[in-house]
């Protein structure tokens, strides 16, 4: 897993050390396993939050783990140009390379520990497609997507975009160097990472080294969530097992621990987890496709401004997912 990942840990600064005695541990609420879907073009996908009630989420609405998959040519696939409305989206490339465009004029390619910041407001459309080499050649494909709400008061607020390179985060780790947590957005015992948010929350990849475990302050005002990116390992002082694929709820408290198992499988060489929370919104949501309101009304609002092209429109220079020849021998000698 080569999201961006510095060779001492030990020398990075250090997270501040729990103190157990007088803050409280959140417990482990629940454990569930996403289960596989596919999006855009049939792409595959864990849905990571599914099982999930609204309220254990807020403020987050959906989050897909993309892949993780080796392409063999021709096999990439993306997402075509479509409309949002109502949140942000954060799409968050472990490994492998996306582009993206908008129709606000944001985007650029998404690689290797890069994450885009997308704020859709009032409203925007947008593509995410693998660039032309790797349909080509295809590869190693695997990210995450995120949806963040944003508050009525919010809903409508201009459109906007952020890129983060992989060598943006901010890197600490706990003094004894046997885990690394990347802080892509958010405030972490201190550290803050570079995501500019609207709704307050945290937001961190996490890799723990074999048979270590990790004891993570985490905002008492917030939501904590933890997927298992890749690995095996434990959550919580009761050591609840948990594995590739599984997203942990947790209650109340001040800190969260979890813990690798002494021997991972050939794919990983670390317990890696995505541990995210944010402040509740508290508001009800209607979610319908890509748009994330508070009411039915302003659901068919944002249907009919779509159609009525208010939402944005396709720019001229277009990206556009590339579509290899299905005669190899032809694009050979055509140049196609």
């Amino acid at each position: 897993m080569p999201a961006v990942t510095p060779e001492k840990w030990t020398e990075l600064a250090h997270l501040a050390t729990v103190n157990s005695a007088t803050s409280a541990e959140r417990p482990v609420k629940s454990v569930t396993t996403a289960p596989g879907g596919l999006e855009g073009e049939g792409f595959p996908v864990r849905r990571a939050f599914a099982g999930l009630s609204m309220k254990d989420l807020d403020p987050f609405v959906h989050m897909d783990q993309m892949g993780e998959v080796n392409y063999a040519a021709g096999e990439p696939k993306g997402t075509p140009w479509h409309p949002h409305r109502g949140f942000e989206t954060v799409t968050y490339m472990i490994d492998g390379r996306f582009q993206h465009q908008d129709s606000q004029g944001g985007g650029g390619l998404i690689e290797n520990g890069a994450t885009q910041w997308m704020t859709a407001g009032k409203g925007i459309l947008h593509i995410e497609t693998p660039p032309e080499e790797l349909v080509v050649t295809g590869g190693l494909f695997h990210g995450i997507q995120l949806w963040v709400n944003l508050p009525a008061k919010e809903k409508m607020i201009p459109p906007a975009y952020q890129g983060l390179g992989a060598n943006d985060v901010v890197f600490v780790s706990p003094a004894n160097g046997e885990s690394l947590v990347r802080i892509i957005a958010g405030n972490i015992s201190g550290h803050r990472g570079p995501g500019s948010t609207h709704t307050p929350m945290a937001m961190t990849h996490v890799s723990v080294s074999p048979g270590a475990q990790l004891d993570l302050a985490w905002d008492p005002t917030f939501n904590a969530l933890l997927y298992v990116l890749a690995g095996t390992g434990y959550v919580g002082s009761e050591h609840r097992p948990v594995q590739t694929g599984q997203l942990v709820a947790f209650g109340p408290g001040d800190w969260l621990r979890v813990g690798a198992d002494e021997r991972q499988d050939s794919r990983t060489a670390h317990l890696e987890c995505l541990v995210l929370g944010g402040k509740p919104i508290g508001e009800h949501v209607e979610h319908y496709g890509p748009f994330v309101m508070n009411t039915r009304s302003e659901i068919v609002q944002a249907l009919e401004d779509f159609e009525a092209g208010r939402l944005g429109v396709v720019p001229p220079n277009a990206l556009m997912p590339h579509v290899p020849d299905p005669d190899p021998v032809r694009a050979e000698h055509t140049g196609i």
